[in-house]
């Protein structure tokens, strides 16, 4: 079997050796004669399992006293919803910086619970920019400050945590968590859809301050309260045994690469030697994205001739590159540059890349 190369968005690839050592333990986890997925997630082996995960994570980014770090489902579109309803009364506003697709949802399915104010937006760029940070309009009364660190749809990302002074940060990190390493004291709560870099989809992994558990929010039922998870272990309900393990197995794989510090300098390297391709092809391919803007884990490009998109598309997959279609919101193209994507693969994409600009220029 030959494994192609993955640029997907999300379902994204993950290591190599973690579906290797996967599938090796499919049928026999641990000596227990049974699949992890088979076994009850209140038996001892799978809690140490998922207690071994957590101290794997909060190694990894650092995580202060203080915070707790849950493992839940439903994927971050809901807590778009969840997150307001645990963290404002009846009445509240928060503010959300909205950069793209991702923020926009989140204001959508944060307002029937909140006043979601809308204090800072690159709309007006297409969400190709992001806004400075002198032209938001925080209420220092808001229940907390909502943003997205990096857009996949657009492909920005903010490369320093804003300064919002004593309101709680909370970043939907979905896209760039563990892509390098981040400062978790300078946030209120961080929340992760697996499905990018740290395993598969229908797990969503949260890290949020005690404080802020502690708020009463609305009356709602037990299983959607973030305190209630926080005291069960996040087991108030049977969890996603199967994606909390591949999420252990790919913590214990960034442990042996070296943490946090290496990913970061693999994914500068990965972003560069793509953006590096498409700024030296002498217009045939074009980043719409403001330089400084530009994100390392989701790289959006443009053919000169979008006549050519669908060729380009053919040829790619034909050649093992999978994945580079552009959201149908943008159009073009976008490689996604996620942990578990190596450099190789990187460079054997630029490397069709001006095999096809010569080709067709």
């Amino acid at each position: 079997m030959s494994r192609a190369w993955n640029f997907s968005a999300g379902p994204a690839a993950l290591p190599e050796a973690v579906l290797k050592r996967a599938q090796a333990e499919m049928l026999d986890w641990n000596g227990t004669g049974a699949s992890v997925m088979e076994l009850s997630h209140r038996g001892k082996h799978f809690m140490q399992l998922a207690a071994k995960a957590e101290e794997r994570l909060r190694g990894l980014l650092g995580v202060p006293a203080g915070y707790k770090v849950l493992f839940l489902q439903g994927g971050a579109t809901q807590h778009f919803a969840q997150i307001p309803m645990n963290l404002a009364a009846e009445g509240d506003s928060a503010d959300y910086i909205v950069t793209g697709h991702w923020g926009e949802k989140a204001v959508r399915e944060a307002a029937p619970y909140i006043n979601a104010r809308v204090a800072g937006t690159s709309e007006a760029a297409h969400y190709l920019d992001l806004p400075p940070r002198e032209s938001w309009t925080l209420d220092p009364r808001a229940s907390y400050i909502h943003y997205t660190p990096n857009e996949t749809i657009h492909g920005v990302e903010f490369h320093t945590v804003p300064d919002v002074g004593d309101v709680p940060l909370i970043a939907d990190m979905s896209s760039n968590i563990l892509s390098e390493p981040v400062d978790v004291a300078k946030f209120g709560l961080i929340y992760a859809g697996a499905q990018k870099n740290i395993g598969p989809s229908g797990l969503v992994v949260m890290i949020i301050r005690d404080d802020l558990l502690a708020r009463k929010g609305r009356p709602m039922a037990k299983i959607f309260r973030y305190a209630e998870h926080a005291t069960n272990d996040s087991m108030l309900n049977t969890p996603n045994t199967w994606g909390w393990y591949l999420a252990g197995l790919t913590f214990e794989w960034l442990e042996a690469q070296g943490g946090l510090v290496t990913m970061g300098e693999r994914n500068a390297r990965k972003a560069k030697t793509l953006y590096d391709t498409i700024d030296g092809s002498g217009g045939f391919y074009r980043s719409p994205v403001a330089v400084h803007a530009r994100s390392r884990m989701n790289v959006p490009f443009t053919l000169h001739d979008s006549a050519l998109d669908a060729v380009f598309l053919a040829e790619a997959e034909a050649a093992r590159l999978l994945a580079l279609k552009g959201h149908k919101a943008v159009g073009g193209m976008r490689a996604s540059l996620y942990n578990a994507v190596p450099q190789e693969a990187v460079d054997v994409l630029v490397n069709f890349m001006r095999d096809f600009a010569a080709k067709h220029g």
